[in-house]
C-alpha cells in the first residue's frame, strides 16, 4: 500500500504480482486503518503512521518510508509489534540541496520581489530597494551536516565562493573540515556570523524548535534562513515574529510543522506576506 504516487514503483510492484492500493495525499487515519486492515507492506512518505494506525494493521509486517526521517512513523508502536521500518537515507540528497539552494539564490538576489514588479510595472531600476546580495564571500551556517547538509556546503563552498560553516553535534571537527565546513560547537555562536543558514537536521525531541526566539535575536537583521528538513525544527510563530520585527531579512520554507499549509487556521497562515 502506497500513501503517495511513484509511477516506475507502483508498475514494477505490479508486474510482480502484488496488488497496489494508492491512498490519497492527507488520508484520514481513520481511511489509513479501514485500508491497511489486510496490508502486508506499507509503502509512505509523509502520512503520519499513528499508534492507532499501526495497532489496527494486523497483518502489517513492514513500513517503508520513500525518503530520510521517520519522524512521522510511531517506531515504539512499530517495535512493539514487531514490524520493521526502513528508510532511504541517501534519498533525493543532491535534489533536497539543490532545492535549497534555489531558494537561498532567489531570496538573496530579490527573485520574487523583483519578478512581482516586473509583472506589475515591466521594468526595475536598478535602486537600492531592489538590490540583493552576493553569496560569494558570504558566510552559510548549516544546521545538520549529514548527506544533504554536506551537499548545500559543497554547492556554497566550492561552486559560490562562500565561507561554509556548520553546527552538528554528531559530526567530528575533522570529518567537518573534510567536506568544507568549519564546525562551531555552539549554535548561537554560529548564527552570529551567518549571512545565510540553511536548516539540514533531523527532528527528534531534542531539535524540535531548534530555532526559536532566542536564535533569532542573534541573527544579523540582513540573514536569510532556510529549511528544507522539517518544519517544526523552526518555532513558527517565532519566525514569524522576526520577520514582522525585521530582525531577519528573509525565509524560504520548504516544510511547515503542519502540512499542507492553508490560509484559514494554519500558524503561518500570513507566512507569504513576509517570504517566498
Amino acid at each position: 500500500m502506497w500513501s503517495s504516487e511513484t509511477p516506475f514503483v507502483d508498475e514494477t510492484l505490479r508486474k510482480n504480482g502484488h496488488d497496489l492500493v494508492l491512498l490519497p495525499d492527507g488520508v484520514s487515519e481513520e481511511n489509513l486503518m479501514k485500508e491497511l486492515e489486510d496490508c502486508d507492506i506499507l509503502l509512505m512518505c509523509y502520512t503520519l503512521i499513528t499508534k492507532n494506525v499501526i495497532d489496527s494493521a494486523k497483518r502489517l509486517k513492514a513500513i517503508i518510508k520513500y525518503g530520510v526521517g521517520i519522524d512521522a512513523i510511531d517506531i515504539p508502536a512499530a517495535n512493539a509489534r514487531g514490524i520493521v521500518v526502513v528508510n532511504i537515507p541517501e534519498y533525493a540528497e543532491e535534489t533536497v540541496a539543490e532545492g535549497a539552494f534555489a531558494m537561498l539564490i532567489a531570496l538573496a538576489k530579490k527573485l520574487p520581489t523583483l519578478q512581482k514588479q516586473m509583472n506589475s510595472k515591466a521594468w526595475v531600476c536598478p535602486s537600492s530597494e531592489w538590490l540583493g546580495h552576493d553569496i560569494a564571500g558570504k558566510t552559510l551556517g548549516i544546521i545538520g551536516c549529514g548527506k544533504i547538509g554536506s551537499s548545500m556546503a559543497r554547492m556554497a563552498g566550492l561552486g559560490f565562493k562562500a565561507r561554509v560553516i556548520g553546527y552538528d553535534p554528531s559530526k567530528s571537527e575533522e570529518e567537518l573540515a573534510k567536506r568544507g565546513i568549519q564546525k562551531y560547537d555552539d549554535l548561537s555562536e554560529m548564527l552570529k556570523e551567518c549571512d545565510f543558514i540553511s536548516v539540514h537536521a533531523v527532528l527528534n525531541n531534542e531539535t524540535k524548535h531548534l530555532i526559536g526566539s532566542k536564535e533569532f535575536s542573534v541573527m544579523k537583521e540582513t540573514a536569510i534562513i532556510i529549511n528544507s528538513a522539517r518544519g517544526a525544527l523552526i518555532d513558527e510563530l517565532a519566525l514569524l515574529n522576526a520577520l514582522e520585527k525585521k530582525q531577519i531579512a528573509g525565509a524560504g520554507l520548504d516544510v511547515y510543522s503542519r502540512e499542507p499549509l492553508n490560509k484559514m487556521n494554519h500558524p503561518l497562515k500570513s507566512f507569504t506576506k513576509w517570504t517566498m
